[in-house]
């Protein structure tokens, strides 16, 4: 019979400690790396929000104060572009554009330009525009619809309307009469089987809105209901 070879045996605990220390012999210095640029990122954020970010926003709720009450007023080309003493629109856009403040001016400068007939500026500021504010939001798209409407660009003005209605359904009466000018723009453009279908869902999604009852008028002028 052959005879067994003594194996010595290694304590667990040992043998584990010995592959911690080779790992980290290894890999300490991408380790370290990983850890340091982390702290850095971390910190940076964190100095960037508070240090600059912060005060920018600060900044442009006051710069911004003017140009809203002159809005307000209906004195649109001074909202726009200020009075000399403070700062319209344009220019909270120009120098706070990257603020949340700076944003807002754009839907304030988008409606002001639309108000005044600059129809390809008002598409500018309002396309530049976005906020997870959804009935704000969706105020947006229709006004960009009705820039586009009067620059003779009738697709892009439908499919912002319907954007528009389709955003905030909770709100119905404005969903409804957003949904309403796309169907209505697509009956005069000769688009009738899009205009059909967009009276009916008006009807489907907001019954009991005035639009939902106009709907029925114009489902049956266009031989819907024969």
């Amino acid at each position: 019979m052959a005879e067994k070879k003594h194996v010595p045996e290694v304590n667990d605990n040992e043998a584990i400690i010995a592959k911690a220390k080779d790992f980290w012999t290894r890999f300490q210095k991408p380790i370290m790396i990983t850890s340091v640029v982390i702290i850095i990122l971390g910190g940076g954020y964190y100095g960037y929000n508070n240090f600059i970010q912060k005060p920018k926003e600060d900044k442009a709720i006051d710069a911004i104060y003017k140009a809203e009450e002159y809005y307000r007023m209906d004195s649109l080309q001074l909202a726009l572009s200020g009075d000399g003493l403070n700062m319209g629109f344009v220019k909270v856009i120009d120098k706070y554009g990257g603020t949340e403040i700076g944003n807002l001016a754009r839907f304030y400068a988008g409606d002001c330009y639309l108000r005044t007939g600059d129809f390809n500026k008002a598409v500018k500021y309002l396309s530049d525009f976005s906020t997870s504010a959804k009935q704000i939001q969706a105020r947006a798209y229709k006004l960009l619809g009705d820039a586009y409407a009067e620059l003779g660009k009738n697709d892009e003005a439908i499919s912002n309307y319907i954007k528009a209605g389709n955003h905030f359904t909770d709100d119905n009466t404005n969903s409804a009469e957003y949904l309403f000018f796309a169907a209505s723009l697509s009956e005069k453009t000769g688009k009738t089987k899009e205009a059909i279908e967009i009276y009916k869902e008006i009807k489907d999604k907001f019954p009991g809105t005035q639009q939902s009852n106009d709907a029925d008028k114009y489902l049956a002028k266009l031989g819907v209901y024969n």
